[in-house]
C-alpha cells in the first residue's frame, strides 16, 4: 500500500523513524519519505546512513503548525513519532512536555486534515494507560485527540489511529544501554529502582512491523496494542550481568512498579485478536462507523472479559533469563 505513496514521519531521526525508513525502503517503493524533525545534526547523521533519492529532510518542530502544514502538503500517510519522552525530564519541565506532546499532536491533526492526508498513525506508550506521570498524561491526551480527530474530518477522507506499546529494547534512554554503559565502565553492581518492577518488552523491529501492519488494518479511531512478553527488571540485570550485585536505589519520580496497556476501565471497549488488542473509541463518530471486531484485513476479534486488564505484572507471557538474552540479541540484529 506504500508503493508510489508519500509518507511523512515526525521525529523521524529517532530510533523508530530510522528503523521504519529502513524497512519502508526495503519492502516498498514509496514516491518520497519526508523526515520532519528539529535537530539538524541528527538529520545530517541520518543522511550519511540512508543515501536514498526518495528521502527528504525538513527541519521543523511539531509545535509550529504552519511549517508542519507545509511539510505535509502532498503527503498520503503520516506517522507521528515526535514526542518528549523522558519521564523525569517531563516532571521537571511540564510546560515543554505539554507543548510538544499535546499541542504538537493538535498541530499534526489539523495539518493532516487541511492537506487531506489519507491515514495517520500516532505512536503512544504504555505510560498513557492510567497515567501517574506527566509524560503519560500528555500521551493520554494525545491519544484522545487522535481518536476524536475522526469526528473532525467531515467529508474529508483522513483517518486517525493510535499504536500503543511498551519498552523498546535498546532504544535511546532505555535501561539496556544504560546497564551496558555501567558494565563497560566496570560497575560492581547494577541499580534497580524497585525489585518488584516489571515491564512490557518489544524489539524495535517488532514495533515497526506492528505499525506497518496497522496501516492496513485501521478503520480509524482504534488504539492498537500488541501482545508482547513482560520481564522482571531484576531478571534483565541478571541476564546482562550474571552474578553481579544488584542494589535497590528507589523508584524515580513518576515511575510505576508495573505498566498497563489495556486498562480494566476500558475492558468494555477492548477487542482481542490473535496477536494484538484493539481499544475501540468510547465516542460515536458522526461520519463513519465500524464494529471493530473485523478489521480491514478480515481478521476477527472478540470482546475481552469484564474488568480484563493487560498489565506487565499479570501478563501470562514472561521472559525467563535465557529468553531475555535471546530477545536482546534479536534486538541487535
Amino acid at each position: 500500500m506504500f508503493d508510489g505513496k508519500s509518507i511523512l514521519i515526525t521525529g523521524g531521526t529517532g530510533s523508530f523513524g530510522k528503523k521504519y525508513v529502513k524497512n519502508l525502503l526495503a519492502r516498498h517503493k514509496p514516491a518520497r519519505v519526508v523526515i520532519y524533525s528539529r535537530d539538524e545534526l541528527k538529520q545530517f547523521d541520518m543522511q550519511q546512513q540512508y543515501n536514498s533519492s526518495e528521502l527528504r529532510y525538513f527541519i521543523g518542530d511539531v509545535r509550529d503548525r504552519e511549517r508542519l502544514s507545509q511539510a505535509i502538503r502532498g503527503i498520503d500517510f503520516v506517522i507521528h513519532a515526535a514526542a518528549l519522552k523522558q519521564v523525569p525530564a517531563a516532571e521537571y519541565n511540564p510546560m515543554e512536555c505539554i507543548k510538544t506532546n499535546i499541542h504538537g499532536a493538535e498541530n499534526v491533526i489539523l495539518a493532516a486534515i487541511d492537506n487531506q492526508v489519507e491515514k495517520v498513525i500516532a505512536l503512544s506508550t504504555d505510560k498513557a494507560a492510567n497515567p501517574i506521570n506527566l509524560y503519560g498524561a500528555t500521551k493520554l491526551a494525545s491519544d484522545k485527540l487522535f481518536v476524536a480527530a475522526n469526528n473532525m474530518t467531515g467529508q474529508n477522507p483522513t483517518r486517525f489511529s493510535v499504536v500503543r506499546y511498551g519498552n523498546v529494547v535498546g532504544s535511546r534512554g532505555s535501561v539496556v544501554p544504560y546497564f551496558e554503559k555501567l558494565l563497560a565502565e566496570g560497575a560492581d553492581s547494577l541499580p534497580i529502582t524497585d525489585m518488584r518492577m516489571t515491564r512490557f518488552w518489544i524489539t524495535l523491529q517488532q514495533g515497526v512491523d506492528f505499525v506497518l501492519k496497522n496501516f492496513e488494518r485501521m478503520a480509524g479511531g482504534e488504539i492498537f496494542v500488541p501482545r508482547i512478553p513482560s520481564l522482571r527488571i531484576v531478571d534483565l540485570a541478571t541476564a546482562m550481568a550474571p552474578g553481579l550485585a544488584q542494589r535497590n536505589v528507589g523508584i524515580r519520580p513518576g515511575e510505576k512498579i508495573h505498566e498497563i496497556m489495556c486498562p480494566a476501565d476500558d475492558s468494555h471497549l477492548t477487542v482481542e485478536f490473535d496477536d494484538h488488542f484493539v481499544i475501540t473509541p468510547a465516542i460515536t463518530f458522526q461520519t463513519m462507523s465500524s464494529d471493530y471486531k473485523t478489521n480491514a484485513l478480515g481478521e476477527q476479534g472478540k470482546p475481552v472479559p469484564s474488568e480484563f486488564e493487560y498489565n506487565s505484572g499479570n501478563n501470562p507471557h514472561f521472559l525467563n533469563i535465557e529468553g531475555i538474552r535471546e530477545f536482546n540479541t534479536m534486538a541487535e540484529l
